[in-house]
């Protein structure tokens, strides 16, 4: 009879589900070889991380232990502050006016907008963040890859970021946003 297992932890909890099953079963890693035909090295290695496991293999190793991987997806509301909210959905409207026809044209005031802001910030630290940041902006742009610019607009990793570290640098963040406004109003 087979059990679901429903994980939300993180991908690189893998390991630690499948050691858990192992122990609540009593399953030792030669017992799982054999019952899966997975090599004994193998399963030592994804128990310790040192060779990522995915959920494929995950399920297939539980399988021999009777019970399932259910991978739970949920939508989750990122916690902005106000700026970041603001910065966020001024990046969100840049990127809706982005396109095939309109970056060439946005595309000199973009880079003018992030040389200026390089120029304008000082510190190791902010320098550090910056630069691998602004540089993977400019790669961008001269590259023209329009779903990558969108992406690093409105993606994941924070608003308008490349780095989400630029969000913890206040006056780099405000300075983007700035940046940012200005060549919206610019491109209009």
């Amino acid at each position: 009879m087979y059990s679901i297992l429903c994980y939300t932890l993180g991908m690189s909890d893998r390991s630690e589900l499948l050691r858990q099953v192992m122990r609540e079963t009593h399953t030792s890693q030669s017992l799982l070889s054999r019952l899966s035909g997975v090599h004994q090295p193998s399963i030592s290695q994804f128990l310790s991380g040192r060779v990522e496991l995915s959920d494929e293999q995950l399920d297939r190793l539980l399988s021999c232990m009777g019970r399932r991987l259910q991978v739970v997806r949920s939508v989750v509301e990122p916690d902005l502050t106000r700026s970041e909210l603001r910065s966020w959905r001024l990046h969100r409207q840049i990127a809706s006016q982005l396109n095939r026809s309109t970056l060439p044209i946005w595309r000199p005031t973009m880079k003018k907008n992030l040389i200026d802001l390089r120029g304008r910030v000082t510190g190791q630290p902010h320098e550090c963040n910056l630069d691998c940041n602004l540089d993977r902006w400019l790669q961008l742009i001269k590259e023209e890859d329009l779903g990558g610019i969108k992406r690093v607009l409105t993606g994941p990793r924070g608003p308008g970021n490349i780095d989400r570290r630029l969000q913890s640098v206040p006056d780099v963040h405000a300075g983007a946003a700035y940046a940012a406004q200005r060549w919206l109003s610019s491109c209009r």
